[in-house]
């Protein structure tokens, strides 16, 4: 298990204060209240139509809610887009890793950022400083203890797991207040999983929060610091890895178990059955 258990003391890097999200007649999250604090691992966990990609996208600019408020650092903040949340220190691995096969390490970790030579001239012809990139990012990777044979290598030639590591290379080297994770180890090996997490934990303690979206409960409970549960777009339950079970947790996904907070009917026009937000 993970040994750090940053307290929760002084402003959250990010908090979200009655967050709901409408489309149409269905309502998708519901007055969702999470404060996440710098160290912290949160996993997000619910079944299909709980609202977890709802929450993420709304984190990640992708788009507005429908109502409430998202503060970074104490203030509100106005993600109209993911360059918005970008620029605060939101980034954001979703499962397609956004990682261009073709392109070797360095230019993936600047992708959008590329650094140009030659001042203005380099700017206007787009001469990208090629030494600078693979200097900086072997530098990023070797502060997460991430092994690539070589940062000039085509992605496209990597194992999945070097890929997955590449893109949550790419989050901590631009996100400072909140590093997204959808599915990490979703489409890893065992092995692979295994230093996916590890990675996850390296860069926790670096004192940046992370939000890993997961079904693996095993993997949840190696790894988080906190347990957040949707269910039918209302945040349920936000338990202590040390305080709680998977049975617990498990319990709460299905709605055998309900918050106290929270009526055991409650979200009941949510769409749960999968084609809707995850």
């Amino acid at each position: 298990m993970s040994e750090h258990a940053p307290g929760r003391l002084g402003t959250p890097a990010v908090r979200t204060i009655g967050l709901s999200k409408w489309y149409g007649s269905v309502r998708a999250l519901s007055e969702v209240n999470l404060e996440i604090y710098p160290g912290e691992v949160v996993a997000l966990v619910g079944d299909n139509g709980a609202g977890k990609s709802t929450l993420v996208k709304a984190l990640s600019g992708a788009f507005q809610p429908t109502s409430g408020e998202i503060h970074i650092d104490g203030a509100p903040a106005r993600l109209h887009t993911p360059a918005d949340a970008r620029k605060l220190g939101i980034e954001t691995v979703y499962q397609d890793l956004a990682l261009v096969a073709h392109v070797d390490v360095g230019g993936n970790l600047y992708l959008g950022r590329e650094p140009t030579r030659w001042g203005v001239i380099g700017r206007l012809f787009g001469i990208l400083d090629l030494p600078a990139m693979s200097k900086h990012a072997e530098r990023a990777l070797a502060e997460l203890k991430v092994t690539i044979p070589s940062v000039r290598s085509p992605v496209g030639t990597m194992s999945g797991g070097q890929r997955q590591a590449t893109a949550i290379a790419r989050t901590a080297l631009w996100g400072s207040k909140l590093l997204i994770l959808d599915e990490p180890t979703a489409a890893l090996g065992v092995q692979e999983s295994e230093e996916a997490l590890q990675l996850i934990e390296d860069v926790a303690a670096q004192g940046i929060p992370l939000i890993v979206v997961s079904h693996n409960i095993e993997h949840i409970f190696r790894i988080a610091t906190r347990i957040v549960v949707l269910r039918q777009g209302r945040l349920v339950a936000d338990l202590d890895r040390g305080d709680t079970s998977p049975d617990e947790v498990v319990g709460y996904i299905t709605g055998a178990r309900t918050s106290a907070a929270v009526p055991a009917d409650a979200g009941d026009d949510v769409d749960t059955a999968g084609s809707g937000p995850r």
